[in-house]
């Protein structure tokens, strides 16, 4: 089949008449504050909210769970710190104490990368199956039992490292397994709600939940480990996702059309707002089309590019916490959790902010989706190369992994939803496709992190490994 002169993969053969129609009429737009569509994004918010906080969890629980991060002695040990002990901190991270029973085991640096890469193997295989079936059949139910499933398998993780690194590796990849269909299942959904003038404030929104789990999550992980030690911390996780999915699979619908308590005058505008291409696809897609398509090859690019200095920090900056600066573990959960609070709120506000320029007719959709995902690469690069000048400056280094992620959180209106805008009807499955290749970095940074580092103390243990990880991100 030829290609049309404009590379589009946005419609089959039969679609392009009713594609080709104007998507946004002239009908009032019903009221943002309780409607569907909001509560469906704040629903989703808190479902990636739980997504983020069982993928982080272990990355600060590992500093609790490992007595030591290499079971052979260390010459001249007392000289192995990166750096001095931070001022003004009650700092007990090498005297970690946990309720009495609270196993640990001798993991060394190494194997916990494996760990903590352990999640992206799995989330690599179910991304584009995800997304091929939500955008077929609807996002409803892969959504929710992708976080119930994630959840559920959480309660097992202290038996899994009772038996072994093997069987939490294991355990780790199944979680992402179940997870990885989450984000396409998303896209599906927003196809079908989404009008084209808020969709970004409506997806920075529900996105934005998986910066606030990593807030909350990273801090709150760190509390949990010291007071009821680190297996109770799983079983709170897990069972708090599994409460989630049940008011999900009762609140939430597949489309408007089938909601049970959406008004009519919102259902009319998003249908209208949205027109032909709010319906799933069917068997078939355009997947020669897709594998010739440009603009799809640039978002795959540029999102590799962006996640892999973000999964490094997702899953190592504890570690770095930990091992360089020398916070204490609740010190180092809330320092860790400092910059994705202010990537959450940036998403936030820029996603309103990209809305109105389109609205208004400041800038074209592609031009809008340009300048966020520029501000979102750039600006944290810039930042994470500052990191390693600013050396055990323990403030100028919080501020500047601070500023790095919360300036990422930019291109939550650029890049990772542009999917939604090449082609609606397939958004889902681009999504899965993007972000297979966008998990590539999850499963590699952890373990190259391990490789680059120099001490065998651990994860980005002396100044020259932490410099040449960082070079490696930025780049």
């Amino acid at each position: 089949m030829s290609r049309p002169n404009t590379y589009s993969i946005n419609s089959a053969a039969e679609d392009e008449n009713e594609d080709n129609e104007p998507l946004i009429k002239n009908d009032a737009v019903p009221p943002w504050c309780c409607s569907a569509r909001l509560n469906l994004a704040v629903l989703m918010f808190l479902g990636f909210g739980m997504v983020y906080a069982l993928r982080v969890n272990l990355s600060v629980a590992m500093v609790a769970m490992v007595n030591t991060t290499d079971p052979e002695p260390v010459v001249n040990h007392s000289n192995n710190r990166a750096c001095p002990q931070p001022s003004g901190f009650n700092n007990t991270s090498d005297t970690l104490v946990q309720p009495e029973g609270t196993p640990q085991y001798p993991w060394d640096s190494e194997t916990q990368g494996w760990l903590l890469g352990a999640f992206f193997f799995g989330y690599l295989f179910t991304q584009i199956p995800g997304g091929y079936l939500s955008g077929h059949y609807g996002g409803k139910c892969f959504l929710g039992l992708g976080v119930l499933g994630t959840a559920a398998l959480t309660l097992l993780t202290p038996l899994a490292a009772r038996w072994g690194p093997y069987w939490l590796f294991g355990l780790r990849a199944l979680e992402g397994f179940g997870e990885g269909v989450t984000f396409p299942a998303m896209m599906a959904m927003w196809a079908r709600w989404a009008p084209p003038l808020e969709r970004s404030r409506l997806m920075t929104l529900a996105g934005s939940g998986g910066n606030f789990g990593a807030f909350v999550a990273l801090p709150l992980t760190g509390y949990l480990c010291e007071t009821l030690g680190w297996p109770n911390m799983f079983y709170l996780f897990g069972g708090a996702g599994c409460l989630w999915a049940v008011f999900w699979f009762i609140f939430v619908s597949d489309d408007p059309r089938t909601h049970r308590r959406i008004s009519k005058e919102e259902r009319d505008y998003i249908i209208n707002s949205i027109g032909p291409q709010g319906t799933g696809h069917g068997w078939a897609v355009p997947v020669l089309s897709m594998l010739l398509s440009i603009p799809l090859w640039t978002i795959i690019i540029t999102q590799m590019c962006s996640n892999w200095s973000y999964y490094t920090l997702l899953t190592s900056l504890p570690s770095y916490m930990d091992i360089i600066l020398h916070f204490d573990l609740k010190s180092n959960g809330f320092l860790s959790a400092l910059p994705y609070l202010g990537a959450w709120w940036l998403a936030i506000i820029l996603g309103v902010v990209a809305d109105a320029f389109i609205e208004k007719r400041v800038f074209s959709v592609t031009i809008v989706r340009k300048i966020f995902t520029f501000v979102g690469m750039m600006l944290p690069a810039a930042f994470l190369v500052a990191v390693c000048y600013a050396g055990c400056n323990h403030i100028l280094a919080v501020t500047f992994l601070t500023l790095s992620t919360t300036t990422g959180g930019a291109s939550a209106s650029g890049v990772y939803i542009n999917q939604i805008d090449i082609a609606p009807r397939y958004a889902g499955f681009l999504l899965g496709i993007t972000n297979t290749f966008g998990t590539i970095p999850g499963v590699i940074a952890p373990i190259v992190t391990g490789y680059f580092t120099e001490n065998a103390r651990g994860k980005l243990s002396t100044p020259t490994g932490l410099c040449l990880t960082i070079y490696r991100d930025a780049g």
